[in-house]
Order: C-alpha cells, then sequence, then structure tokens
C-alpha cells in the first residue's frame, strides 16, 4: 500500500468510485478515531489510489460529524502524498454558474465546532497556510476539468461555513462583499489537516446552486441541489480520469516539507506517547532524537 500516493475523498453524493481495478477495502485505526468509512483502494489507468467518501455511504455523517482528523490520518498513514477533494458547493458570483467546476485557491473559516489540528499535548505546531491548497496540484486539475468541456474557474475564494442548514440571506450578502465566488461546508479543517500531514490539497468545487442572494433565481432547496448533484458527480469522474495520467511522482511543492520548521516545541520536550502517535506526521524530524531516546 505504500504505493497509494493519491487519494479522492468524494463528498455528497460521491460515495464510491467506480472502474477501479484491483479493487480492496481497507479499515484504517487512527489515534483519532475511525475514519468516515473504509478506504478503498485500486488502480485507475495505470495509477495506484485511494478513495474515501467523506459523509460515509449512505450519507450518514453530517459536516460538522465528518472525523476530518481521523480522515487525514488513516490517508497519510497509507503512503498519501497529495488528495483531491470533491465538493458540492453554491455560487456567490453570477459569473459562477450551477454545474461549473471551481478549483479555489483561498479559504475563509467559519467553522465552529470542529478540531482542526493534529497538535497539542505537548506539542506545538504553527504551518504557514496563507496558500491553503496545492498551486502544483490545483494546475492539474483546472486543465482536466477544461479538457473535459466543464466551464472551469481557476482560483477564487471558498467560504466554508458550519452548516447542516444553509446561509441567511444577510450572511450571503455578506460574503458576496468579502469577493468571496462559493460556499461550502467541508473544505475546512480538511484542507488544514492535509498541511500539517504534509499533504498536497486541491478542491474539485463542483456549483449546485446559486446561493440563496440570487433574486432571480428560487430559493436553494434541497431538490435542486441533488439535481445539479447527480449531473455533477458524473462530470467528475470523467475528470478525475482525465486528472490522474497527468499526477507527477515527484513533488516539487512546499507542501512536502510544510512541518520542516513548524514545530515549536523542542523535540527532548514532546512525551514519548505524543511523539509514538504522531509518528506518521513528525516521525522523521524526531528520529536523532528516538536513537538518543
Amino acid at each position: 500500500m505504500a504505493d497509494t500516493r493519491i487519494a479522492f475523498i468524494g463528498g455528497s453524493g460521491l460515495y464510491d468510485m467506480e472502474g477501479l481495478e484491483d479493487r480492496e477495502e481497507v479499515d484504517v485505526d487512527t489515534p483519532f478515531g475511525d475514519p468516515s468509512d473504509s478506504v478503498v483502494l485500486g488502480t485507475l489507468v495505470g495509477t495506484r489510489l485511494a478513495f474515501l467518501p467523506r459523509h460515509g455511504r449512505g450519507h450518514r455523517l453530517s459536516p460538522t460529524e465528518i472525523p476530518a482528523r481521523a480522515n487525514i490520518f488513516a490517508l497519510k498513514t497509507l503512503g498519501v502524498e497529495r488528495i483531491v477533494s470533491i465538493s458540492a458547493v453554491g455560487s456567490l458570483q453570477e459569473e459562477v454558474r450551477p454545474l461549473d467546476m471551481v478549483v479555489p485557491d483561498q479559504l475563509i473559516d467559519r467553522t465552529r465546532q470542529r478540531p482542526n489540528t493534529f497538535f497539542g499535548d505537548g506539542i506545538v505546531a504553527h504551518v504557514a497556510f496563507a496558500d491553503p491548497y496545492c498551486a502544483e496540484l490545483s494546475e492539474l486539475l483546472v486543465e482536466a476539468g477544461r479538457l473535459n468541456g466543464i466551464t472551469t474557474h481557476k482560483g477564487g475564494t471558498c467560504v466554508v461555513m458550519e452548516g447542516p442548514q444553509f446561509s441567511t440571506l444577510a450572511e450571503s450578502e455578506l460574503y458576496r462583499s468579502w469577493g468571496a465566488s462559493i460556499i461550502g461546508m467541508t473544505a475546512l479543517p480538511e484542507a488544514k489537516l492535509a498541511r500539517e500531514a504534509e499533504i498536497c490539497y486541491t478542491t474539485m468545487a463542483l456549483v449546485t446552486d446559486y446561493d440563496c442572494w440570487h433574486d432571480s433565481e428560487e430559493s436553494v432547496t434541497v431538490e435542486m441541489i441533488v439535481q445539479n448533484l447527480m449531473q455533477n458527480v458524473e462530470r467528475s469522474k470523467e475528470v478525475v480520469a482525465k486528472l490522474v495520467p497527468t499526477i507527477p511522482e515527484s513533488r516539487e511543492c512546499a507542501c512536502a516539507s510544510a512541518l520542516e520548521n513548524a514545530i515549536i516545541t523542542a523535540p527532548d520536550a514532546v512525551p514519548p506517547d505524543v511523539r509514538s502517535r504522531l509518528a506518521p506526521l513528525v516521525g522523521k524530524y524526531f528520529r536523532e532524537v528516538s536513537k538518543v531516546t
């Protein structure tokens, strides 16, 4: 499983990945509890990859209930180096239309109830997060979307709200005044945790609706979202097939060394049990200390 370096996290409507060869399912134990579901491993267009349904099969988990730390940690232990998140979002701008695809480059965090770090309990790390998405992986995703004839917007800010309720009109207008492009419920804390895990992260944001601000459109409803969601799910599979062969084996981005200068705690001050628990994340930085102790 060490060669499973690419993972896809499926959002609403995408609970499985069809067409995988040599398919197997694995259950991964993590210090942060169980992931959303079993991780599916398989080969697509000659590349080994992993797939995890964010909400669990059958859509059992609300955005707040998603065990994001367990999900990212499980993928890290399987050797994953790049994550492509597939998410349903609402549009906050006229030019970003339903059934368009957005590959955002910025985030605004409006979540309130979600653990968003692997660190604490005796070890402190402050990763750089000015650019929350991997630019190299995002560029490849943009190209794959356009190759499939999908109207694909490169860049833009995604507001991540707590949910599960949709926005009020006042909130939607506020986010528009900030210049945000789209709104969703799941990119955080995933993106923060992926950065701490030194995993490249990008989002295939598939627009299902204009948020409630749009006075010429009916108010957002579950029925409207589901209808567009199903179309987006089918198109996302085509994008994945185009994207996978273009992803290089090696990484040149800063994501791969995000923790190098981020861990503030002196190595000999980190409790041994914490060092052991977080070994998949911090082990390479504590090897010398481990040899001494």
